[in-house]
């Protein structure tokens, strides 16, 4: 049985954008996770490469201040896992940035084009080539986000001075930023707008209904960091028992293939379901658009309204 198309233009309350966001990842989630894997393989090599540079570091620094190499060691043997660790931090945040960017378009023009196209009937190069005619913007858009999140942390060590109401503040700040920077970007890229136009939208947007905006982006942060906790389960179990039996057997882990094998692997796993968290937390603020959007415009009744008139003529 095909799924049906689940209409995003709806003005829906607080419980009714928690559970079309659900419907929709249930829909959705297969397709989404080919298109993620089919234009991210490069920067999952990537981050491959920089879980090995990073467990290399600190799997040798450990063994090194552990004394499992004995008195040969010497400093220039620490120096060069400094080196790993500095390389990989240094690819880590590179990759970080471009990859940011590109999901965060990439899940947006995926609804986009889910939207339009009023279903999944749609194929994944549609999705690349919106987001590739945008890169323009998008990198616009990234640079304007360094003054307003330097604000943001200038405004949260002020907060820290506050006891209790200072920390609700520092959250309530947090979470407005994240509502006001998604739906923008999802204004700028859905209805063809300049940066600055997608940023005032969103403000428009997202102050008219500050509270709505703010639990939304809570509640689903809260749910999805919770899915992707459960994800991570069996392999953060699987890493543990091997650590316990490294540590009880005293298996030197900076000579073990296995060790470094093992520890790359979930080191690497991690770093993409962080990127894939930062799509699905664009997915909320994506169908959060469209339903703040239609209560201020009204853009999808009045359409339905000149349709029947239209009809009964």
């Amino acid at each position: 049985m095909k799924d049906k198309y689940i209409e995003l233009r709806i003005n829906r309350d607080f419980g009714d954008i928690l559970t079309t966001y659900f419907e929709f990842l249930r829909q959705n989630i297969k397709k989404f996770t080919n298109v993620f894997l089919s234009y991210n393989g490069i920067f999952l090599i990537g981050l491959l490469i920089t879980s090995y540079l990073l467990v290399s570091g600190f799997v040798g620094l450990i063994s090194e201040s552990s004394g499992i190499y004995g008195i040969g060691g010497g400093q220039s043997t620490d120096d060069t896992y400094w080196y790993y660790i500095i390389a990989g931090g240094i690819l880590f945040f590179l990759i970080f940035l471009v990859v940011g960017g590109l999901n965060f378009s990439l899940s947006s023009s995926y609804l986009i084009k889910y939207e339009e196209h009023k279903g999944m009937h749609f194929d994944k190069t549609k999705v690349w080539e919106l987001t590739k005619d945008n890169l323009g913007n998008t990198l616009l858009f990234i640079l304007l986000l360094i003054p307003i999140y330097l604000g943001f942390i200038i405004a949260s060590i002020i907060f820290a001075f506050i006891p209790l109401l200072g920390m609700f503040a520092q959250y309530i700040l947090q979470f407005f930023i994240t509502s006001w920077v998604g739906v923008s970007y999802f204004s700028m890229l859905s209805e063809k707008k300049g940066v600055t136009e997608g940023f005032g939208e969103g403000w428009n947007l997202i102050s008219k209904n500050f509270w709505r905006a703010i639990g939304v982006n809570f509640i689903l942060g809260l749910l999805n960091g919770l899915l992707f906790f459960i994800i991570l389960l069996i392999p953060m179990i699987i890493i543990g028992v091997y650590t316990f039996h490294v540590v009880e057997s005293s298996v030197d882990v900076g000579a073990s293939v296995v060790s470094t094998v093992v520890y790359t692997l979930g080191l690497c796993l991690l770093l993409i379901l962080m990127i894939y968290a930062q799509c699905l937390s664009q997915f909320v603020n994506g169908i959060l658009f469209y339903a703040l959007h239609e209560k201020t415009y009204n853009v999808n009744t009045r359409s339905k309204i000149e349709q029947i008139g239209q009809s009964d003529q």
